[in-house]
């Protein structure tokens, strides 16, 4: 009996595998596993060794499951959802819901998504937090939360995440008020095209660069960018003194300051320059209290 349990697989061996089969590529395996790959690719060793067959072909262009690996996916993921499920029960998991809400929005602002969040809030006991998008992720893949509400989803992390769409929060230009485009009740980029616009590095928020920036791209003209500043109310302040415009989430848009004014987008650019907000869950969620939070959220009637 002992010489057959030494050869079982551990659970961080199942883990690693899970995650380099999704990805195929030990690189970003190892990115989303907070590790390097030398530890990485020992633990996928170890786990070939114990099941004494390979689970994955490599060279140095691609990573492919083997016959052996595309079978040990599906029983791998049931074995460590069951373990899963186990360490909740043992822990007692809480019984009231566990929301998470980004903080780039302000749902105070948004009638149409706080009066279903308030629907919940009555119904039952929610614990509620605020944190960025990628913060609130990262929470809910530990357990910490039960679902967030997020602005834009993440390709790169549908593996482990249900998203459900909620809402299109509209984008404002946040200008000066002296600019001649401010007595346009809507704005387009080349009305204030001499103004540039304070813009962020794409790894602070990577689905919505990618979003506005596929945008920017096939405008007639090249759109000036410079670092914003860390401090809203500095990045206002500068918009206000003629330095540059921003765009900016309609409910975000309540500060303000003499020589700052928003503007709402064209029609054109207001389709492409917007936030989808979602709400999302662990992959496979099972537990009715949150599918009906999920429900009340999207509007859509429980099965």
């Amino acid at each position: 009996m002992d010489s057959i349990n030494s050869k079982l697989p551990s659970i961080k061996q199942l883990q690693c595998f899970l995650v380099v089969a999704q990805e195929l590529n030990f690189r970003r395996a190892a990115e989303r596993l907070r590790m390097t790959q030398p530890p990485l690719t020992r633990q996928i060793k170890s786990l070939e060794e114990a099941l004494g067959r390979e689970l994955f072909t490599r060279n140095t262009h691609e990573v492919r499951l083997t016959e052996a690996g595309a079978l040990l996916v599906d029983k791998a993921t049931h074995l460590i959802n069951e373990f899963t499920l186990f360490i909740r029960e043992m822990n007692k998991e809480p019984s009231h819901l566990r929301i998470g809400l980004t903080r780039t929005l302000s749902f105070d602002n948004i009638p149409q998504v706080n009066e279903k969040i308030k629907q919940l809030i009555s119904d039952e006991e929610i614990e509620i937090q605020n944190q960025t998008s990628s913060q609130l992720l990262q929470s809910l893949s530990k357990g910490q939360m039960d679902m967030v509400i997020i602005g834009e989803r993440s390709l790169h992390s549908e593996q482990d995440f249900s998203f459900h769409w909620i809402y299109r929060e509209p984008l404002l230009l946040a200008m000066p008020s002296s600019h001649p485009a401010s007595l346009k009740e809507k704005i387009a980029l080349a009305d204030i095209a001499d103004l540039p616009l304070f813009w962020f590095p794409r790894h602070a928020n990577p689905v919505y660069y990618d979003k506005c920036e596929a945008y920017f791209q096939h405008l007639p003209f090249t759109l000036r960018r410079i670092k914003e500043p860390d401090d809203s109310l500095v990045l206002l302040a500068s918009i206000a003194r003629g330095k540059g415009m921003t765009l900016m989430p309609q409910s975000m848009c309540t500060f303000n300051q003499q020589g700052l004014c928003y503007r709402a987008l064209t029609d054109d650019a207001q389709q492409s320059l917007n936030i989808d907000v979602y709400v999302a869950t662990r992959k496979n969620e099972s537990r009715q209290s949150v599918i009906k939070g999920v429900h009340a959220l999207t509007g859509a009637s429980a099965e």
